[in-house]
């Protein structure tokens, strides 16, 4: 079944002396493109939709933004005694709680934006049946909405990093492009997930146990440099393995994540672009199956 477009005029058209704005819906032939150029004309869009996300998170909640930095140090404080102090976990020579802190950060993001995105298209069934838009609004919208409780959970590190009398590395400057990586990651299976959720609502279901499966699939509770070579290297299969190292390293001076920071990033783009093409040759059905 082939795809179609709406073509929408380059500006606004114009209501004076009575001038009727044309819509032009054309079928595409061939492959499905991925028409930036309509997506960034629609960006006004996706800044509401991640305004919208934000002011609806915690809404109505007690604690309200609180819990973007809750989740990860609690889960850090329960990491530290079972892992770092019962287990004897190794943390390279760092005190466990920053150790497994450092990795939470980012971890933490990345689950939750997964989460979100998968599940963006189902929780928004009344708009895509509506109002066109490029469906790809809705995921991306929900993967940087994420970011403010990023932030939030940051400046607790910042804190632990005072505490532990930790000064930020050199490396630091690299952080976003880490924090990028953990993005598109997200968005990448998020595309995926967020298609085959609207055709098998199962989907919701199996989010969960990826999510808590990649968990211990990455050295969040444990450092990679358990494993030797090239062993190591090919833990970066998994893009959260460069994401982690990556923070370890570039905050707290660990072992640089060497050719594993590049196999996570290759592994990354390509669940992106795969994730696109697979969104984009489907979205057609959303209305229909939602």
């Amino acid at each position: 079944m082939k795809t179609a477009s709406i073509r929408l005029p380059e500006s606004p058209p114009s209501l004076e002396n009575g001038e009727i704005e044309h819509v032009h819906i054309e079928p595409y032939h061939g492959r499905v493109p991925l028409n930036l150029k309509e997506f960034w004309r629609y960006r006004e869009l996706l800044y509401f939709l991640v305004w919208r996300d934000i002011k609806v998170r915690y809404k109505q909640t007690l604690l309200g933004a609180a819990w973007a930095i809750v989740q990860p140090f609690f889960t850090m404080v329960v990491f530290s005694i079972f892992f770092g102090r019962m287990a004897q976990m190794a943390s390279n020579g760092y005190p466990y709680p920053i150790f497994s802190y450092t990795a939470l950060l980012p971890w933490t993001y990345f689950s939750g934006a997964l989460s979100l995105a998968a599940n963006s298209l189902v929780g928004s069934g009344g708009l895509i049946t509506k109002v066109y838009f490029p469906r790809l609004i809705v995921p991306v919208s929900s993967v940087l909405s994420g970011l403010v409780d990023f932030a939030f959970a940051f400046l607790v590190l910042i804190g632990m990093m005072i505490f532990y009398g930790y000064a930020p590395t050199i490396y630091t400057i690299l952080l976003p492009l880490f924090l990028l990586l953990a993005l598109t990651t997200a968005l990448g299976v998020g595309l995926w997930l967020a298609a085959l959720n609207v055709k098998y609502r199962d989907v919701r279901y199996l989010i969960p146990f990826l999510t808590q499966f990649w968990l211990f699939a990455t050295p969040v509770v444990y450092p990679s440099s358990l494993l030797g070579e090239p062993w190591r290297t090919f833990y970066g299969l998994n893009p959260m393995v460069g994401v982690v190292e990556g923070f370890r390293w570039a905050l707290l001076g660990d072992k640089p994540p060497g050719l594993m920071i590049l196999v996570s990033a290759i592994v990354s783009i390509v669940l992106l672009v795969s994730g696109v093409i697979y969104f984009r040759r489907t979205e057609d059905t959303f209305a229909d199956l939602i």
